[in-house]
């Protein structure tokens, strides 16, 4: 695409990029690109960043690193710059196995801790006079073990879980996210904007003892 003979590059960068560990990342890793298809090819394998140990496991690449490659590479170039105005790279090491003695363990704590809170909480508002009351109103006779209506209790329980969660086991009942998903996505997003405030510091940081050596 051209604007009055001059190349013009549209980019939207990507808010969080994954990248495999010792891989160089290019402009097509963290961005769409749209431009005259005889530029594409380049731009897209366009080298930004050789990560390094030092670098840790987040890189924070910003238009102004990347404006000077592009027309680095296509001399009077216009960029047009939409969305985003940063990138955050996260470089991900290979997984190790998974150790099922440890899946084990994490799974039995939750399910005892899960279990404790719950007999505690019962406990707490006597949940079993409750339970004897109720049938007692329903059927009008006292029983005090009413097994029936705690073992319905008991399965109502796991089904109130499954509904809230909207997940059994990978399963899900609809494409709403869960409460959990959500709380993970505003801590990830919070995570960001914490780590961008961070490097931006970094830089101006760095910039100011540049300049004063």
């Amino acid at each position: 695409m051209s604007d009055h003979g001059l190349p013009t590059v549209y980019l939207q960068l990507r808010s969080r990029v994954p990248i495999s560990h010792g891989r160089v990342v290019t402009l097509g890793h963290i961005a769409r690109i749209l431009c005259d298809p005889e530029w594409e090819s380049s731009l897209r394998s366009l080298e930004l960043v050789h990560p390094h140990k030092w670098d840790g496991n987040l890189l924070l690449i910003d238009m102004m690193h990347i404006i000077p490659k592009i027309q680095e590479l296509i001399p009077g170039v216009r960029i047009e710059s939409m969305g985003n105005k940063h990138s955050l790279v996260e470089v991900v090491k290979k997984e190790k196995k998974p150790s099922l003695i440890l899946f084990i363990l994490v799974w039995l704590l939750l399910f005892f801790g899960s279990a404790l809170t719950i007999m505690n909480f019962h406990a707490d508002v006597n949940m079993q006079e409750v339970q004897i009351r109720t049938v007692e109103m329903v059927t009008g006779r006292r029983d005090e073990h009413p097994y029936l209506f705690q073992t319905a209790y008991s399965f109502g329980i796991g089904f109130g879980m499954v509904v809230f969660f909207n997940h059994l086991f990978k399963k899900k009942w609809n494409e709403e996210p869960t409460p959990l998903e959500v709380e993970m996505f505003l801590y990830q997003e919070n995570i960001d904007q914490y780590v961008v405030a961070e490097e931006y510091k970094r830089m101006k940081t760095e910039s100011r003892q540049g300049d004063s050596s």
